[in-house]
């Protein structure tokens, strides 16, 4: 009887922790050895669909309470969490495909975990913007994960113009039926870059489309594609940063051109230097603009 109160006691001490358990994309075999153990051990699984979810768990045999965990019910799920790790709970933290908390929820209760001292453990696994890039043959020195665009016309292209002139790789997330609009609103402000598109990672029909924005775009106007979609950008070249420089002062005088760089702290020598490289001329015509300057 003092044995059973005792662990009752201490039950209340024990310290919980939150495991993020990133889960196949698509081929069951991705999952690793270390994430089916944390799932076995773990007292509860909090899943982006229980349903979808369910199916993981039986075909790998493990039977543990699930909690539905999704973006319409982060914040108010992520309190209910919370109260169980701090009573001694060890929760793990999966989503419908890859890892939580990148273009999937978990970022809420992650940081209210550290807020409140909560140990958290990340498990690696499969990530698809980082497998695409990878198989797209394009730059991965420095890449820039974008995520999923605003879905709305208006928001996805003030979005493209806040990156357009972003010089890393460009990593997108999208579905296949916004997939056209995607792409021309991608042509219009980006530009004719090189694209690839990777479709049905580790599934059966895996395929890397490869090619200018504007010949898929072509492509996929005729022949409709299916299936999980990443896209890979090349980010924009340093002859396209001189073009865009060159279009916008191509409204204003080579003096004011010389005054804007002035004004931004850059001295009146380095601004002929800089305006006569952005506007491809000789530097003495600058500086015959800058005399009385």
């Amino acid at each position: 009887m003092v044995e059973k109160i005792l662990k009752k006691g201490l039950s209340k001490f024990t310290e919980g922790k939150l495991y993020i358990c990133p889960t196949p994309i698509g081929n069951l075999e991705d999952i690793t050895l270390r994430t089916l153990r944390i799932l076995k051990e773990v007292d509860i699984i909090a899943a982006e669909d229980t349903r979808h979810s369910i199916k993981l768990l039986r075909h790998f045999e493990i039977q543990k309470p699930l909690i539905s965990y999704h973006e319409h019910n982060e914040q108010v799920r992520s309190k209910e969490l919370i109260k169980k790790l701090l009573n001694g709970k060890k929760i793990a933290l999966i989503s419908d495909a890859g890892m939580p908390g990148i273009s999937d929820p978990g970022e809420v209760l992650i940081k209210k975990c550290i807020d409140k001292n909560i140990p958290i453990e990340v498990l690696p696994g499969a990530t698809a913007g980082i497998m695409a890039l990878i198989g797209s043959g394009l730059d991965t020195r420095r890449f820039a994960f974008e995520g999923f665009l605003p879905r709305d016309k208006k928001g996805r292209k003030d979005r493209l113009k806040e990156i357009e002139l972003e010089d890393r790789t460009l990593i997108i997330y999208e579905s296949p039926h916004r997939l056209n609009n995607t792409l021309k609103d991608m042509l219009d402000i980006l530009g004719n870059r090189n694209i690839v598109i990777a479709r049905e990672l580790t599934k059966k029909y895996e395929e890397f489309i490869r090619g200018n924005i504007e010949d898929i775009y072509e492509k996929v106007k005729k022949n409709p594609i299916k299936g999980e979609l990443v896209l890979i950008c090349d980010g924009v070249s340093k002859e396209e940063i001189r073009n865009k420089e060159q279009e916008k002062f191509h409204d204003i005088s080579i003096k004011d051109h010389i005054l804007l760089f002035m004004q931004s702290g850059i001295s009146k020598k380095d601004a002929i230097k800089e305006v006569a490289k952005i506007r491809k001329i000789p530097k003495s015509q600058v500086y015959k603009e800058a005399i009385d300057l």
